[in-house]
C-alpha cells in the first residue's frame, strides 16, 4: 500500500495500545454434541450446550468454537488461494474491482466511520444472483442484483470459495438454532429468514504497516448482519472491546476454531437480550495476516424487528422495524458517496421509553 497516507491515521483517542492485552476468559464451547449422531439425542447434554451459547450471548457477544464440523483442509485451501490472489498485481487485482454497481470483487479503500483501513479484500456472496434493494429510499422500487466476479487467477480460487461457504452456511444454521433455543424459541424459529439470504464472505488481507500505532486493519464497529463467523490464521490482531469495562483485548488464535459475533440483527431480533460486540483489528509492521469472515445475513425483503415472543407488556419492543436491504444498501453505497443516512446504525431505529 505504499506509504502511510493520512487517510489511514486514527484519531489519537482510538489508536492501538502497544500493550497487549491477553484476553482470559473468553468463551470457548465444544460444538463435537452437533456432530456426533450417538450423544445429539442426550437432552441433558443438549441443554448443556444451549446454556453455554447463552451465556456467551448474553455476556460476550462473541464466543470461539472447536469441533465444529467444517473440515480445516477446507480453509486451508481456501487460505492458500487467497494469498495468491492478494499477491498478483495489482493491475491484475482490479480486473474484478467492486463498484457501485456491483460491490463484490476485489476492493482496497474501504472506510470504517470514514478512517481508511489498512487492508485489501475480496467478497462473494454465498448465494450468487442474491437481489438488494436498489437504494434506501422507501420509494424506490428498483432492484439490483449482487453477481459474484471471479478472477482468471488463481483458478481454484472459485470452487474453494464455493466449497467454503456451503460448509460455513450449515454451520451457521446450527449456532443459530442453539441461539434461538438459548433464548427460549423453537430451534428453526430464525430459518424462515433466511431462504434467500444475502450472507457474503470477505477474504481480508492486512499487508505489515509500518505505522501500526496509528493505524488499524479494521476500525472500531459492530456488524450490522445477523452472525458472523470468522476465521483467522496465526498472526492474530483482532480486539473485542470488552463489556465488563470497556477494554480492548486481544483474541488469541487457536487452530481449527471459528470465532462467533453476534450481529445487529441478533441484538434487534432478541430485544437487547443479547448485544453485538465491538470489535476492530490491529496490524503489525511485520507480517501479514488474513482472515475470512463469514457474515449470515438475512433475506433482503426481511422486515427486522424484535421477535413478538420475546416481548410484553413488562418487556416492550426496544426498536421499530427496518428492512434489512434497505439498511445493507444504505451501508454498501456509503462505501462509494456521501449519503444523507450515511453511517446508518440500529441506534437510529431505538425507541425511546
Amino acid at each position: 500500500m505504499g506509504e502511510i497516507d493520512p487517510a489511514f491515521i486514527q484519531a489519537i483517542e482510538h489508536r492501538p495500545k502497544q500493550t497487549i492485552v491477553e484476553a482470559g476468559g473468553i468463551p470457548l464451547i465444544d460444538l463435537s454434541l452437533l456432530n456426533d449422531p450417538d450423544s445429539s439425542d442426550d437432552p441433558r447434554a443438549l441443554a448443556g450446550l444451549v446454556a453455554q451459547i447463552g451465556d456467551a450471548c448474553k455476556n460476550w457477544g462473541f464466543f470461539q468454537v472447536i469441533n465444529h464440523g467444517v473440515p480445516s483442509d477446507l480453509l486451508r485451501g481456501l487460505l492458500t488461494a487467497g494469498k495468491f490472489f492478494f499477491d498478483l498485481p495489482l493491475e491484475e487485482k482490479r480486473k474484478v474491482r467492486r463498484d457501485e454497481e456491483n460491490p463484490l470483487g476485489y476492493f482496497d479503500t474501504e472506510h470504517t466511520k470514514n478512517v481508511r483501513d489498512w487492508k485489501e479484500v475480496f467478497d462473494f456472496m454465498a448465494d450468487n444472483g442474491t437481489v438488494k434493494p436498489a437504494s434506501y429510499e422507501p420509494a424506490d422500487e428498483e432492484h439490483h442484483k449482487f453477481i459474484n466476479q471471479w478472477p482468471e487467477y488463481p483458478p481454484q480460487l472459485r470452487e474453494a470459495c464455493e466449497e467454503y461457504g456451503r460448509n460455513v452456511e450449515k454451520l451457521s444454521y446450527k449456532l443459530f438454532e442453539l441461539i434461538s433455543m438459548s433464548l427460549g424459541l423453537p430451534a428453526k424459529r430464525f430459518n424462515g429468514f433466511f431462504k434467500e439470504q444475502t450472507s457474503f464472505i470477505r477474504l481480508n488481507h492486512y499487508p505489515p504497516c509500518p505505522t501500526p500505532e496509528l493505524t488499524l486493519g479494521v476500525g472500531r464497529h459492530k456488524d450490522a448482519g445477523a452472525l458472523t463467523v470468522l476465521a483467522q490464521d496465526d498472526v492474530g490482531g483482532l480486539d473485542v472491546k470488552r463489556k465488563t469495562d470497556g477494554e480492548w483485548i486481544r483474541v488469541k488464535p487457536i487452530p481449527d476454531s471459528y470465532i462467533i459475533n453476534v450481529g445487529d440483527i441478533i441484538q434487534v431480533w432478541s430485544n437487547d437480550k443479547y448485544e453485538s460486540a465491538e470489535h476492530r483489528v490491529v496490524v503489525n509492521s511485520e507480517r501479514e495476516r488474513f482472515s475470512i469472515p463469514f457474515f449470515f445475513n438475512p433475506s433482503y425483503y426481511t422486515i427486522v424487528k424484535p421477535i413478538e415472543e420475546l416481548i410484553n407488556d413488562e418487556n416492550p419492543a426496544k426498536y421499530k422495524e427496518y428492512n434489512w436491504g434497505m439498511f445493507l444498501s444504505t451501508r454498501k453505497n456509503s462505501n462509494f458517496k456521501k449519503l444523507e443516512v450515511e453511517n446508518l446504525q440500529i441506534h437510529h431505529f431505538k425507541i425511546t421509553q
